[in-house]
Parts: C-alpha cells; sequence; structure tokens
C-alpha cells in the first residue's frame, strides 16, 4: 500500500516523463497506463488516479474556450488565436462558442483562468457592489 505522498511523487515522475519538448505526449501517457495496469502491482490505483489529474489540468492548461454573445469573423477569431497564442503560448487548442446569455463582449477560459469581458459578467460585478 502506498502512501498518498508516495502516489503523488510517482505520478508526477510519469508525468514528466510523458512529455517531450515540454509538452505531453499522449501516446507515452497511454503506453505507460498500459503497462502499469498490466503489471497489477500493487499501490497502482492511487498513481493512476494522481496521473489522470495531472493529464486532464495539462489539457485544460493547452485549451482555449472562447464564448461570444454572436458569431465572429474570421478575422476576429484569428486575432483571438493570436493573442491567445502570445500570452499562453503555441501549443493552445483554441474552440469557439456562441452564447447568446453573454449579451455581449466576450469571455476567454484558459485552465483555471477566465478572462470575462462580457457584458453579463460586469453586470454581476456590479450587482455584487450592491
Amino acid at each position: 500500500m502506498k502512501t498518498r505522498k508516495q502516489a503523488q511523487r510517482e505520478a508526477r515522475q510519469i508525468f514528466q516523463l510523458c512529455q517531450v519538448d515540454g509538452s505531453l505526449d499522449e501516446a507515452r501517457v497511454r503506453q505507460v497506463v498500459s503497462r502499469l495496469v498490466d503489471a497489477k502491482r500493487p499501490g497502482t490505483l492511487p498513481v493512476l488516479t494522481r496521473l489522470q489529474r495531472l493529464v486532464r489540468l495539462d489539457r485544460e492548461k493547452h485549451s482555449a474556450e472562447v464564448e461570444t454573445a454572436a458569431p465572429l469573423t474570421a478575422e476576429a477569431q484569428a486575432a483571438i488565436e493570436a493573442g491567445v497564442a502570445k500570452r499562453f503560448g503555441r501549443g493552445v487548442v483554441t474552440s469557439f462558442r456562441d452564447n447568446p446569455a453573454l449579451i455581449g463582449g466576450v469571455r476567454i477560459k484558459v485552465g483555471s483562468n477566465v478572462y470575462d469581458d462580457s457584458i453579463k459578467g460586469r453586470l454581476a460585478a456590479l450587482e455584487a457592489l450592491f
């Protein structure tokens, strides 16, 4: 039985071994997970659980969700993608979604960072003041 700290340390080591040129190699992750499952060693489940969390956090960090009230033009999408790439690096995958509830403006979520410049967000901030 592994302690929580041992499982975390092993998961971090495995995660670092699965990186190539600073980005996560999904093929390596699949291969490592397959080998760990096939080995059937005791204490594997906590390591896999923590590894899954690290992979999920890395995936979230390298993906951007852009919400707008109305569909954007191709030029506006390209400008937003360029801004996200400049701020967070080239490995960020950007997805666009329409959300009429925003009323106007844009909301960008990259990992746990949320940049909200929507009318709905501003109204909510104003409401919190009262």
